[in-house]
């Protein structure tokens, strides 16, 4: 997927970047087709993994910028191109192990490129029927297409969040589960809290933040698809978050907490009206036990666990 929006920012930050894509896999690899890396002169955001091959390809990317003109920002128009297109065999080329090989497309960026459809394709000479067909089917059909190589070039769908994740309690739990949470593709992170002197000044690209004196009037207009952790510094605004979100209806809701605090809670949500059925949808205690109670601990399971979340549910529809 390309991610505008962390192309939009490098831009903003640095002027000119390059950006590295795994176009292509065979056998094993590092990293999947669509992996990407923003590169600029001391440093890079993302990772095509695999250590050397990471390596070797930031270098290149930063040669680039230092002499190549940019990739105009007109995808499918003609003029001169900064663009490296590389097959590289893992092991002969770099001495890695996983005995496979990847073609790097990378790309030198002054402007954004455009999208068609929620597409952006690109590559050399006249545009190919191919292209034009998957163009065509994701502007009259919405199809939006597998990243990857289609007759020589570079097709990426635009990044889109597929997943809205809210975060409520802006606390040490809080500030965990959002730095892990903000860098996951397709995940969008709304967090909200009290005030906005709770919030960190640093708070992660892309974080919508919400500071709210009444949280639970906030969970009243939360979208219905989305995904709830509940973790604020009052019991008390747990459980009428709760109880909102039971009243609005969610994707799934996690409750930090002990087994006697949701023992609790659900004894106070029956008396608010809410059936067995509705209320076991909460999950309370969340995340892994198992690794202790420090916030990077319990973020790391709590993501962990929403992440399995849609393989498990795949799996169940196919049994």
């Amino acid at each position: 997927m390309f991610d505008l929006s962390e192309l939009a920012a490098a831009l903003q930050a640095h002027g000119r970047v390059a950006r590295v894509v795994i176009a292509s896999v065979e056998g094993s690899s590092p990293r999947e087709v669509g992996a990407s890396m923003v590169v600029f002169a001391d440093g890079q955001s993302g990772t095509i993994g695999g250590g050397a091959l990471e390596f070797e390809a930031a270098a290149k990317a930063r040669a680039m910028l230092a002499g190549s003109p940019p990739t105009p920002s007109l995808p499918h128009g003609g003029g001169r191109e900064a663009r490296l297109v590389e097959r590289v065999a893992l092991g002969p080329s770099l001495g890695q192990c996983c005995g496979g090989a990847v073609v790097l497309w990378t790309e030198v960026f002054e402007a954004m490129p455009e999208a068609v459809s929620g597409v952006v394709a690109r590559g050399s000479g006249e545009m190919p029927l191919a292209i034009s067909r998957v163009l065509a089917e994701a502007r009259g059909q919405g199809v939006r297409p597998s990243v990857g190589l289609v007759a020589g070039w570079l097709v990426e769908p635009v990044a889109e969040a597929e997943r809205q994740v809210w975060v409520w309690g802006a606390g040490h739990v809080g500030l965990a589960l959002v730095s892990v949470l903000a860098p996951l593709p397709g995940i969008a992170v709304t967090w909200v809290d009290v005030s906005a002197v709770r919030f960190p000044e640093g708070v992660p690209e892309g974080v919508t933040v919400v500071p709210a004196s009444d949280p639970a009037l906030v969970a009243d207009h939360a979208p219905v698809g989305a995904e709830h952790l509940v973790l604020t510094y009052s019991h008390a605004l747990d459980l009428e978050l709760c109880h909102r979100l039971l009243n609005r209806g969610f994707r799934s809701c996690g409750l930090i907490g002990s087994g006697a605090k949701w023992g609790r809670f659900r004894s106070r949500l029956r008396a608010l009206g809410h059936e067995a059925q509705a209320i076991s949808r909460i999950r309370c205690p969340i995340g892994d036990p198992s690794l202790g109670k420090h916030p990077q601990a319990i973020a790391v399971g709590v993501v962990a666990e929403m992440l399995r979340a849609p393989k498990t549910a795949a799996r169940e529809m196919r049994a």
